[in-house]
Protein backbone atom coordinates (compact mmCIF):
# COMPACT_ATOMS: atom_id res chain seq x y z
CA UNK A 1 0.00 0.00 0.00
CA UNK A 2 1.39 3.54 -0.74
CA UNK A 3 2.21 5.38 2.27
CA UNK A 4 1.72 9.34 2.75
CA UNK A 5 4.58 11.09 3.41
CA UNK A 6 4.34 13.98 5.09
CA UNK A 7 7.19 16.44 4.13
CA UNK A 8 9.64 18.54 6.07
CA UNK A 9 7.95 21.51 7.99
CA UNK A 10 4.40 20.79 6.55
CA UNK A 11 2.42 22.42 8.22
CA UNK A 12 0.16 19.42 9.73
CA UNK A 13 3.61 18.24 11.06
CA UNK A 14 3.96 20.94 12.56
CA UNK A 15 1.26 21.40 13.69
CA UNK A 16 0.56 18.13 15.18
CA UNK A 17 4.11 17.82 16.86
CA UNK A 18 3.95 21.27 18.59
CA UNK A 19 0.84 20.31 19.96
CA UNK A 20 2.20 17.31 21.12
CA UNK A 21 5.40 18.61 22.54
CA UNK A 22 3.26 21.22 24.46
CA UNK A 23 1.14 18.13 26.10
CA UNK A 24 3.66 16.07 26.97
CA UNK A 25 5.90 19.03 28.11
CA UNK A 26 3.09 19.32 30.83
CA UNK A 27 2.66 16.02 31.92
CA UNK A 28 6.48 15.26 32.40
CA UNK A 29 7.01 18.20 34.33
CA UNK A 30 7.13 17.32 37.96
CA UNK A 31 5.65 21.38 38.64
CA UNK A 32 3.21 21.52 36.07
CA UNK A 33 1.28 18.04 36.92
CA UNK A 34 0.76 18.66 40.30
CA UNK A 35 0.94 22.45 41.38
CA UNK A 36 -0.27 25.11 38.11
CA UNK A 37 -3.07 26.55 38.16
CA UNK A 38 -5.10 29.75 36.86
CA UNK A 39 -6.94 30.11 40.44
CA UNK A 40 -5.20 30.43 43.74
CA UNK A 41 -8.52 29.99 45.31
CA UNK A 42 -8.95 26.44 43.85
CA UNK A 43 -5.54 25.48 45.08
CA UNK A 44 -2.61 26.58 42.74
CA UNK A 45 0.71 26.57 44.14
CA UNK A 46 1.85 28.40 41.12
CA UNK A 47 -0.76 30.83 39.84
CA UNK A 48 -0.48 30.76 35.47
CA UNK A 49 -1.36 34.01 34.25
CA UNK A 50 -2.88 33.87 30.79
CA UNK A 51 -3.26 37.40 29.82
CA UNK A 52 -0.32 37.50 27.27
CA UNK A 53 -1.75 34.16 25.49
CA UNK A 54 -4.24 36.39 23.20
CA UNK A 55 -2.31 40.19 24.00
CA UNK A 56 0.68 41.61 22.99
CA UNK A 57 3.56 42.54 25.10
CA UNK A 58 5.78 40.58 27.00
CA UNK A 59 4.95 42.09 30.53
CA UNK A 60 1.69 41.48 32.92
CA UNK A 61 1.75 43.88 35.99
CA UNK A 62 -1.05 42.55 38.80
CA UNK A 63 -2.00 43.79 41.97
CA UNK A 64 -2.42 42.65 45.71
CA UNK A 65 -5.12 44.64 47.57
CA UNK A 66 -3.99 44.94 51.20
CA UNK A 67 -6.54 44.45 54.06
CA UNK A 68 -8.00 47.56 55.84
CA UNK A 69 -6.38 47.58 59.44
CA UNK A 70 -7.97 51.27 60.60
CA UNK A 71 -9.56 51.32 64.29
CA UNK A 72 -13.82 51.88 62.75
CA UNK A 73 -15.34 55.05 63.17
CA UNK A 74 -17.69 54.58 66.49
CA UNK A 75 -21.19 56.02 67.22
CA UNK A 76 -22.08 59.43 65.77
CA UNK A 77 -18.42 60.88 65.38
CA UNK A 78 -17.73 62.37 62.12
CA UNK A 79 -16.52 60.36 59.55
CA UNK A 80 -15.42 62.68 57.37
CA UNK A 81 -11.84 63.21 56.51
CA UNK A 82 -11.34 59.87 58.38
CA UNK A 83 -11.72 57.37 55.52
CA UNK A 84 -8.78 54.79 54.80
CA UNK A 85 -6.96 54.61 51.82
CA UNK A 86 -7.12 51.17 50.01
CA UNK A 87 -3.73 50.05 49.27
CA UNK A 88 -1.90 47.90 46.45
CA UNK A 89 1.27 46.32 46.00
CA UNK A 90 2.31 45.49 42.71
CA UNK A 91 4.00 42.93 41.01
CA UNK A 92 5.33 42.12 37.33
CA UNK A 93 6.42 39.03 35.22
CA UNK A 94 8.14 38.89 31.83
CA UNK A 95 8.42 36.42 28.64
CA UNK A 96 10.73 35.72 26.61
CA UNK A 97 11.80 33.25 23.94
CA UNK A 98 13.92 30.10 24.43
CA UNK A 99 15.06 27.85 21.83
CA UNK A 100 16.71 24.47 21.28
CA UNK A 101 17.36 22.96 17.68
CA UNK A 102 18.63 19.35 17.50
CA UNK A 103 20.47 17.69 14.27
CA UNK A 104 19.67 14.22 12.90
CA UNK A 105 22.55 14.23 11.36
CA UNK A 106 23.13 12.56 8.06
CA UNK A 107 23.72 9.36 9.52
CA UNK A 108 20.57 9.66 11.33
CA UNK A 109 18.43 10.02 8.29
CA UNK A 110 19.90 7.16 6.17
CA UNK A 111 19.13 4.58 8.92
CA UNK A 112 15.11 6.73 9.83
CA UNK A 113 12.09 7.65 8.55
CA UNK A 114 11.15 11.23 8.82
CA UNK A 115 7.98 10.47 11.05
CA UNK A 116 10.78 7.97 13.15
CA UNK A 117 13.17 11.23 13.47
CA UNK A 118 10.05 13.67 14.67
CA UNK A 119 9.14 11.52 16.99
CA UNK A 120 12.75 10.83 18.53
CA UNK A 121 12.69 14.60 18.29
CA UNK A 122 9.51 15.04 20.65
CA UNK A 123 10.42 12.60 22.89
CA UNK A 124 13.36 14.41 23.74
CA UNK A 125 12.51 17.83 23.39
CA UNK A 126 9.80 17.22 26.25
CA UNK A 127 12.51 15.78 28.37
CA UNK A 128 14.58 18.81 27.99
CA UNK A 129 11.60 21.42 28.18
CA UNK A 130 9.99 19.68 31.25
CA UNK A 131 13.38 19.50 33.49
CA UNK A 132 14.19 23.44 32.07
CA UNK A 133 10.80 24.38 33.31
CA UNK A 134 11.28 22.34 36.26
CA UNK A 135 14.71 23.69 37.34
CA UNK A 136 13.64 27.63 36.65
CA UNK A 137 10.44 26.70 39.26
CA UNK A 138 12.61 25.19 41.42
CA UNK A 139 15.38 28.30 41.36
CA UNK A 140 13.25 31.40 41.60
CA UNK A 141 10.51 29.66 44.37
CA UNK A 142 14.46 29.14 45.80
CA UNK A 143 15.93 32.53 45.17
CA UNK A 144 19.14 30.39 44.30
CA UNK A 145 20.74 28.25 41.13
CA UNK A 146 22.61 26.27 44.02
CA UNK A 147 24.75 23.43 43.12
CA UNK A 148 23.20 21.18 41.64
CA UNK A 149 25.05 19.29 39.34
CA UNK A 150 22.71 17.49 36.71
CA UNK A 151 20.62 20.84 36.17
CA UNK A 152 20.69 22.49 32.29
CA UNK A 153 20.80 26.00 34.00
CA UNK A 154 24.92 26.84 34.34
CA UNK A 155 25.38 27.27 38.36
CA UNK A 156 26.06 31.04 37.32
CA UNK A 157 22.59 31.69 36.14
CA UNK A 158 20.75 34.40 37.66
CA UNK A 159 17.67 34.85 36.17
CA UNK A 160 15.37 34.78 32.65
CA UNK A 161 13.37 37.40 30.74
CA UNK A 162 14.82 39.91 32.97
CA UNK A 163 12.52 38.05 35.74
CA UNK A 164 15.74 38.18 38.58
CA UNK A 165 16.13 35.53 40.82
CA UNK A 166 15.41 37.10 44.03
CA UNK A 167 16.68 35.39 47.47
CA UNK A 168 14.05 35.16 50.29
CA UNK A 169 13.82 37.76 52.80
CA UNK A 170 14.88 37.48 56.33
CA UNK A 171 10.86 36.50 57.53
CA UNK A 172 10.95 33.89 54.69
CA UNK A 173 13.58 31.66 55.78
CA UNK A 174 14.51 29.78 58.68
CA UNK A 175 16.80 27.08 59.72
CA UNK A 176 17.14 23.22 60.95
CA UNK A 177 17.84 22.59 64.21
CA UNK A 178 19.26 25.61 66.49
CA UNK A 179 20.88 26.94 63.15
CA UNK A 180 20.27 30.71 62.25
CA UNK A 181 21.74 31.31 59.49
CA UNK A 182 24.31 29.44 56.89
CA UNK A 183 27.29 29.95 58.55
CA UNK A 184 25.60 28.14 61.87
CA UNK A 185 24.33 25.31 59.72
CA UNK A 186 25.92 21.65 61.16
CA UNK A 187 25.51 18.37 60.78
CA UNK A 188 22.84 18.23 63.53
CA UNK A 189 20.74 20.74 61.57
CA UNK A 190 18.49 18.44 59.76
CA UNK A 191 15.02 18.48 58.06
CA UNK A 192 12.95 17.02 60.71
CA UNK A 193 9.08 17.64 62.32
CA UNK A 194 9.79 20.22 64.45
CA UNK A 195 11.23 22.60 61.59
CA UNK A 196 7.78 22.02 59.49
CA UNK A 197 5.79 22.48 62.42
CA UNK A 198 8.03 26.25 62.87
CA UNK A 199 7.38 26.98 59.18
CA UNK A 200 3.73 26.21 59.35
CA UNK A 201 3.56 28.44 62.43
CA UNK A 202 5.51 31.24 60.72
CA UNK A 203 3.27 30.53 57.54
CA UNK A 204 -0.12 31.71 59.95
CA UNK A 205 1.87 34.83 61.89
CA UNK A 206 4.18 36.27 59.01
CA UNK A 207 1.90 39.50 59.39
CA UNK A 208 2.26 39.51 63.70
CA UNK A 209 5.62 39.59 63.36
CA UNK A 210 6.01 42.14 60.61
CA UNK A 211 2.88 44.04 59.67
CA UNK A 212 4.09 44.40 56.15
CA UNK A 213 4.54 41.00 55.75
CA UNK A 214 1.34 39.18 54.28
CA UNK A 215 0.25 35.94 56.01
CA UNK A 216 0.75 32.55 53.40
CA UNK A 217 -2.43 31.80 52.26
CA UNK A 218 -3.24 28.07 52.65
CA UNK A 219 -4.68 26.10 49.95
CA UNK A 220 -8.58 25.32 49.96
CA UNK A 221 -8.92 21.69 49.19
CA UNK A 222 -12.07 20.42 49.61
CA UNK A 223 -12.91 23.00 52.36
CA UNK A 224 -10.14 21.93 54.09
CA UNK A 225 -6.60 24.47 54.78
CA UNK A 226 -3.21 23.17 53.69
CA UNK A 227 0.36 23.71 52.60
CA UNK A 228 3.06 21.93 50.96
CA UNK A 229 6.44 21.19 51.40
CA UNK A 230 8.33 20.02 49.20
CA UNK A 231 12.34 18.87 50.03
CA UNK A 232 14.42 16.68 48.80
CA UNK A 233 15.56 13.30 49.05
CA UNK A 234 18.25 13.61 51.77
CA UNK A 235 15.77 15.93 53.52
CA UNK A 236 13.40 13.42 53.43
CA UNK A 237 15.41 10.56 54.78
CA UNK A 238 16.28 12.75 57.73
CA UNK A 239 12.57 13.51 58.39
CA UNK A 240 12.15 10.21 57.89
CA UNK A 241 14.34 9.06 60.48
CA UNK A 242 14.20 10.91 63.08
CA UNK A 243 10.97 10.06 63.54
CA UNK A 244 10.14 7.21 65.07
CA UNK A 245 7.92 3.87 63.59
CA UNK A 246 4.52 4.77 64.92
CA UNK A 247 4.78 8.23 64.35
CA UNK A 248 6.21 8.20 60.41
CA UNK A 249 2.70 5.92 60.33
CA UNK A 250 0.39 8.50 61.46
CA UNK A 251 2.54 11.06 59.15
CA UNK A 252 1.01 8.82 56.32
CA UNK A 253 -2.32 7.78 57.57
CA UNK A 254 -3.17 11.36 57.87
CA UNK A 255 -2.44 12.02 53.93
CA UNK A 256 -4.53 8.82 53.08
CA UNK A 257 -7.52 9.71 55.07
CA UNK A 258 -7.42 13.51 54.37
CA UNK A 259 -10.86 14.68 52.08
CA UNK A 260 -9.02 16.14 49.67
CA UNK A 261 -6.37 13.16 48.62
CA UNK A 262 -7.78 12.83 45.20
CA UNK A 263 -6.31 16.44 44.50
CA UNK A 264 -3.45 16.47 41.85
CA UNK A 265 -1.75 18.22 45.06
CA UNK A 266 -1.65 14.82 47.05
CA UNK A 267 -0.52 13.11 44.35
CA UNK A 268 2.89 10.86 45.30
CA UNK A 269 2.81 12.57 48.77
CA UNK A 270 5.34 11.14 51.67
CA UNK A 271 2.23 11.84 54.26
CA UNK A 272 1.19 15.04 55.69
CA UNK A 273 1.87 16.64 58.88
CA UNK A 274 -0.68 19.21 60.62
CA UNK A 275 -2.37 19.60 57.48
CA UNK A 276 1.36 20.43 55.50
CA UNK A 277 1.41 17.75 52.61
CA UNK A 278 4.96 16.53 52.39
CA UNK A 279 6.44 15.88 48.74
CA UNK A 280 9.96 14.86 48.08
CA UNK A 281 11.80 15.72 44.87
CA UNK A 282 15.18 15.48 43.10
CA UNK A 283 15.05 18.96 41.91
CA UNK A 284 15.04 20.71 45.14
CA UNK A 285 17.95 23.24 45.33
CA UNK A 286 21.31 22.34 47.40
CA UNK A 287 24.07 23.81 48.63
CA UNK A 288 27.97 23.09 49.20
CA UNK A 289 29.27 26.30 50.98
CA UNK A 290 27.31 25.91 54.64
CA UNK A 291 28.81 25.52 57.89
CA UNK A 292 31.54 27.04 59.61
CA UNK A 293 33.81 26.18 56.90
CA UNK A 294 31.56 26.93 54.38
CA UNK A 295 32.14 23.74 52.84
CA UNK A 296 28.92 22.04 54.61
CA UNK A 297 25.97 20.03 52.12
CA UNK A 298 22.63 21.59 52.63
CA UNK A 299 19.39 21.63 50.85
CA UNK A 300 16.73 24.08 50.66
CA UNK A 301 13.12 22.57 50.95
CA UNK A 302 10.34 24.96 49.92
CA UNK A 303 6.82 25.35 52.05
CA UNK A 304 4.57 26.38 49.58
CA UNK A 305 0.97 28.55 50.26
CA UNK A 306 -1.32 29.22 47.72
CA UNK A 307 0.18 31.93 44.63
CA UNK A 308 3.93 31.21 45.75
CA UNK A 309 5.24 31.22 42.55
CA UNK A 310 3.96 32.42 38.42
CA UNK A 311 4.31 31.21 35.31
CA UNK A 312 2.91 32.90 31.71
CA UNK A 313 3.14 32.14 28.00
CA UNK A 314 3.05 34.17 24.92
CA UNK A 315 0.68 31.78 23.33
CA UNK A 316 -2.59 29.55 24.45
CA UNK A 317 -2.12 26.25 25.94
CA UNK A 318 -2.31 24.28 22.29
CA UNK A 319 0.57 25.63 20.87
CA UNK A 320 2.85 26.92 23.69
CA UNK A 321 5.75 25.39 21.94
CA UNK A 322 6.85 25.76 17.91
CA UNK A 323 8.40 23.20 15.94
CA UNK A 324 10.07 24.02 13.19
CA UNK A 325 11.74 21.61 10.59
CA UNK A 326 14.70 22.59 7.82
CA UNK A 327 17.58 21.10 6.24
CA UNK A 328 20.76 21.86 6.04
CA UNK A 329 24.26 20.88 4.50
CA UNK A 330 22.55 20.67 1.56
CA UNK A 331 19.43 18.73 2.28
CA UNK A 332 21.78 15.91 4.23
CA UNK A 333 20.88 16.96 7.62
CA UNK A 334 17.53 17.56 9.10
CA UNK A 335 16.84 20.17 11.41
CA UNK A 336 14.11 20.50 14.34
CA UNK A 337 14.18 23.67 16.30
CA UNK A 338 11.26 23.66 19.08
CA UNK A 339 10.58 27.05 20.87
CA UNK A 340 8.73 28.51 23.62
CA UNK A 341 7.91 32.19 24.91
CA UNK A 342 7.31 31.76 28.45
CA UNK A 343 8.22 33.13 31.83
CA UNK A 344 8.52 32.06 35.55
CA UNK A 345 9.14 34.09 38.96
CA UNK A 346 8.54 33.71 42.54
CA UNK A 347 5.58 35.73 43.64
CA UNK A 348 7.38 38.88 46.19
CA UNK A 349 5.62 42.65 46.63
CA UNK A 350 7.14 44.95 48.13
CA UNK A 351 10.52 43.69 48.40
CA UNK A 352 9.14 40.17 49.97
CA UNK A 353 7.83 36.93 49.55
CA UNK A 354 4.60 36.09 49.17
CA UNK A 355 3.63 32.82 49.85
CA UNK A 356 7.17 30.90 49.93
CA UNK A 357 8.87 29.81 53.28
CA UNK A 358 12.76 28.40 52.73
CA UNK A 359 13.73 25.93 54.85
CA UNK A 360 17.74 25.72 54.69
CA UNK A 361 19.34 22.13 56.54
CA UNK A 362 22.41 20.25 56.77
CA UNK A 363 21.92 17.79 53.88
CA UNK A 364 24.52 15.07 53.39
CA UNK A 365 24.27 11.94 51.58
CA UNK A 366 23.26 9.06 53.79
CA UNK A 367 25.43 6.13 52.00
Amino acid sequence: MPRTIIGLNDPKAVKRYSVGLAADTARKSYYSRKFVGKNQANGALILRKDELESDSGDKITFDLSMRLRGAPIQGDDRAEGKQESLRFYTDEIKIDQLRKPVSAGGRMTRKRTLHNLRQVAKDRASDYWSQLQDELFSIYLSGARGNNPDFIWETDFNGFANNDVEAPDSDHILYGGNATNKASIGNDDVMNRTLIERAATRAATLNAINTDNIRVQPLKIDGEDHYVCVMSEYQAYNLRTSATTNDWADVQKAAAAAEGRSNPIFKGNMGMLNNVILHKYEGVITFGDYGADGKQPAARALFLGAGAGLVAYGSSSGRRFDWHEETVDLGNEPIIDTSSIFGVKKARFQGRDFAVIALDTYAANPN
